[in-house]
């Protein structure tokens, strides 16, 4: 079953993959790494396919304005972290991508957050927003054959730090809601 708003994110310790310098490019990542930060955990089915560049690439496109809100990016998928460190130098547009890719080759993470595809085996194009209490504040998940939108997913946190009622299509500035 999905974990949903509301639910603890799963305790995870997974191999990130941090650059693409071999040297340097691996690195122990667990939900403890980020204590206090907000974390947006986006999923994407597999490495060296066709959407889950675009969205790779959008995220890191303002991924600076996610770190400028005290939430860090981390992407997963089960390719493992061989293939993730392959897939990052040989492909121009991920060559330097900023934020940690999580290799969830066990199907650990994925399984707990309940987002494999059940004929595929591979994670659905899911994103969780978790805050620094490792509480689920958003989860959204898109068909294996739809992209999602990065700035949206910046939209819906800018919203959930505010702390307070935020209407429809509500941006970062726009007035809030006032209970009567």
């Amino acid at each position: 079953m999905m974990l949903t708003v509301g639910d603890r994110f799963p305790d995870f310790s997974l191999t990130a993959v941090t650059s693409a310098d071999p040297k340097t490019a691996f690195q122990p990542v667990t939900n403890a790494s980020y204590s206090g930060k907000w974390l947006v955990v986006f999923f994407w089915p597999k490495d060296f396919t066709f959407v889950c560049p675009t969205e790779i690439v959008g995220f890191d496109k303002i991924e600076g304005e996610f770190r400028d809100r005290d939430a860090q990016l981390l992407g997963v998928s089960t390719d493992s972290e061989f293939v993730h460190a392959a897939w990052r130098r040989h492909h121009e547009d991920l060559t330097n991508v900023r934020f940690p890719w999580l290799a969830d080759l066990k199907r650990e993470l994925s399984t707990a957050c309940g987002v494999l595809d059940r004929a595929e085996g591979v994670p659905l194009r899911a994103t969780f927003i978790v805050d620094p209490e490792g509480v689920i504040r958003f989860v959204a998940v898109n068909d294996l054959s739809v992209g999602r939108n990065p700035q949206e997913v910046l939209r819906v946190l800018d919203a959930l730090q505010t702390d307070d009622l935020c209407p429809c299509n509500w941006q970062k500035g726009d007035d809030v809601l006032k209970a009567a």
